[in-house]
């Protein structure tokens, strides 16, 4: 294991990896990675690779439709992973060693037309079918409207969720009060484990663009800061409740979108606690970057920073902006994968 890997997981943070290509699964468990999370844009880019040609040739010729060969792709690919990780879910007693399955983004595809009614129930029924009979298979589930009115059901059916494409605290606030009340209908809470997926530079993004007068101290600072803040709610709400798994926050979106930023500036921003799903590159920078990591999830900057975040940050304004955002990076992905496919069905099968 890499010198700088080493010392950010001895601060406390469960390192995971933002893909479940084979290759890069094998050398992140090497550095000490006890989980990874899987999405249209990595499975497709496992396909383009060409690694699973002899695979999709095989589904095509059984006769299934683009569709069906992506999700069958992507479970493949997730319960490889998960295989990997499975001596670390049964040595953690739970708590670490899951592999994040992500449910159908066209589901949230506004050309679709779908009534969010229709989309709640589809979560429901989708994250039933895709967590039956996995021991470390989490469902992805976006805290859209729609996402957000099935956590409950969900969680009280025993699938064990990760709430993605969380950019504020009302909707983390209203994912974790859903999943617990779900949680709180089972028999009871032995197995119950949930995280949060809280997105860090893409808020960074969004004030660099919209807010661009922030002074240097705060500017790309306030996905940070938000964060952390939500890992402080997120401790406070579970250190009562007597369960026997944690309750964690996964810190993504990690990778740095700002050329001046060091690769690993959220990486150790974020060090001390619970979940980072970093991307592969990342992880990589890191462990190349010579850095004895610290805790410093705890430390909040100045106060006078925070004050000036705060004033200038329209947090209702910037969830709708990223929400929309992020739906339609969650939709896009997807459907070039299904293209992919069927360039590849195509190729392998000329006469089709």
């Amino acid at each position: 294991m890499a010198d700088s890997i080493r010392s950010l997981i001895a601060t406390g943070t469960k390192l995971y990896l933002d893909s479940v290509e084979p290759s890069e699964v094998d050398q992140n468990l090497a550095w000490g990675a006890v989980g990874a999370t899987s999405n249209p844009a990595i499975i497709s880019g496992i396909v383009k690779a060409g690694g699973l040609d002899a695979q999709i040739e095989s589904l095509l010729s059984a006769g299934h439709d683009d569709e069906s060969v992506a999700w069958a792709l992507t479970d493949s690919l997730v319960t490889d992973a998960q295989q990997k990780f499975q001596s670390i879910h049964s040595a953690s007693d739970g708590n670490a060693g899951w592999v994040s399955f992500e449910l159908d983004p066209l589901l949230e595809d506004p050309s679709l037309g779908m009534s969010d009614a229709d989309r709640t129930a589809k979560y429901i029924e989708l994250g039933k079918k895709w967590s039956k009979g996995h021991t470390n298979r989490m469902i992805k589930v976006p805290a859209s409207e729609a996402g957000l009115a099935a956590l409950e059901e969900l969680a009280a059916s025993g699938v064990t969720l990760n709430v993605t494409l969380i950019f504020t605290d009302d909707q983390y606030t209203r994912a974790r009060d859903a999943v617990w009340r779900g949680g709180q209908r089972r028999d009871n809470t032995n197995a119950f484990k949930s995280v949060y997926s809280i997105f860090v530079s893409r808020i960074d993004v969004y004030t660099q663009q919209v807010i661009p007068g922030l002074s240097a101290d705060a500017q790309g600072q306030v996905g940070i800061l938000n964060a952390k803040r939500i890992w402080a709610a997120n401790q406070q709400f579970w250190s009562d409740r007597g369960l026997r798994l944690e309750q964690e926050l996964i810190f993504a979106s990690t990778g740095t979108k700002n050329p001046g930023d060091a690769a690993w500036k959220y990486v150790e921003a974020l060090a001390g606690s619970d979940i980072q799903t970093n991307p592969p590159e990342t992880n990589v920078a890191v462990s190349a970057s010579g850095i004895d990591f610290t805790r410093k999830l705890d430390e909040l900057p100045p106060q006078g920073v925070q004050q000036e975040i705060d004033a200038a940050v329209d947090t209702t304004a910037m969830h709708c902006v990223l929400m929309q955002e992020g739906i339609d990076k969650f939709v896009k992905p997807q459907r070039a994968l299904l293209e992919l496919i069927a360039s590849k069905r195509k190729e392998l099968s000329p006469g089709a």
